[in-house]
């Protein structure tokens, strides 16, 4: 779990600049300190002609195909916020204004770690306010098309998954990771996101990795990585993996108290598990430093006002 109990921001805004790897559009994040129970939420400032504010939560996912996107009721999107959030959840930052001029969020080398680099050099504050924890109680799972995954029941923060590939590169890899804060920037943070090199046509042809490169990715090409510098760990396939996991479930506002398990899942099946928790009101509970708050607040509380009610942002 994280080092501290309390809510936490930046101390100051900054800004990232880089390529979407889907688009292949140049984008601007600038970060911005927020005020206590914000969450997470995303401003399109390109787009002046409707409202333009995204939240971060799980019920504003609209596409899962190799990234995941969020869109506002105005249709205003903003895709592959994943590796941004697991930063953010790794690193223990809760509440920020994410303003973008562009449709997706760079991807800068594919991993979470020029995120983390981001946030250590610019640093957060602590708010004062108490964290909210979802403890899972009952295990809730989902599986389809060879896809398996499910929450269960954990004292602490864990995260496994498998994948098995027929590639020789990668073939089967598990690891099950403790979330603290040490583990997550040594292990979780460095691994980039992969693909195949046989694949890069067939996906242009459908208006995604325009801006994919080696730069941003690894890519393989039947028994070689195309990359020069190769791996950054032997297990960084699935660490990655475990990457897109920690922030597709940071779409809940909170940490987890309780154990993900993924057998070749992706940002899909990860929304659906989020969809089939949130039915189950039986399955968990929101835990306020050891105080139960009350199960509808996560739908009508801070963590899922309307898009258009913005609180002002934190000077820190």
């Amino acid at each position: 779990m994280l080092k501290s109990n309390y809510q936490h921001t930046v101390k100051d805004s900054f800004k990232i600049k880089g390529i979407g790897v889907h688009s292949g559009a140049t984008a601007t994040l600038t970060i911005i300190p927020a005020l206590p129970s914000t969450g997470i939420r995303f401003i399109r400032t390109d787009v002046q002609d409707r409202p333009n504010i995204i939240p971060a939560r799980w019920n504003f996912v609209t596409e899962t195909r190799l990234c995941t996107m969020l869109s506002n009721n105005h249709d205003v999107n903003v895709s592959t916020v994943e590796h941004l959030l697991s930063a953010f959840s790794g690193l223990g930052l809760d509440n920020a204004i994410v303003e973008i001029d562009g449709p997706e969020v760079p991807i800068m080398d594919g991993s979470a770690l020029c995120f983390v680099k981001a946030l250590d050099e610019v640093g957060l504050v602590n708010q004062k306010i108490p964290r909210r924890v979802i403890r899972i109680k009952k295990t809730v799972s989902c599986k389809e098309k060879g896809k398996e995954i499910s929450l269960s029941p954990a004292d602490g923060q864990y995260f496994g998954f498998e994948i098995d590939f027929e590639n020789p590169l990668i073939g089967f890899q598990k690891h099950i990771h403790n979330m603290t804060e040490d583990a997550y920037r040594r292990d979780i943070a460095p691994a980039r996101t992969f693909g195949f090199f046989h694949e890069v046509e067939q996906l242009k042809k459908a208006g995604l990795a325009r801006g994919g490169s080696l730069d941003n990715a690894i890519v393989i090409d039947g028994d070689k990585i195309l990359n020069p510098e190769g791996l950054r760990s032997e297990n960084e396939f699935v660490h990655h993996k475990i990457q897109d996991a920690i922030g597709d479930f940071f779409l809940t506002g909170m940490r987890l108290m309780g154990r993900y398990y993924g057998i070749r899942a992706g940002h899909d099946i990860n929304n659906k598990l989020l969809h089939t928790l949130f039915s189950r009101p039986d399955a968990f509970e929101i835990i306020n430093l050891g105080q139960k708050v009350r199960q509808h607040q996560i739908i009508v509380g801070n963590a899922y006002a309307s898009d258009s009610d913005l609180p002002l942002a934190a000077s820190a």
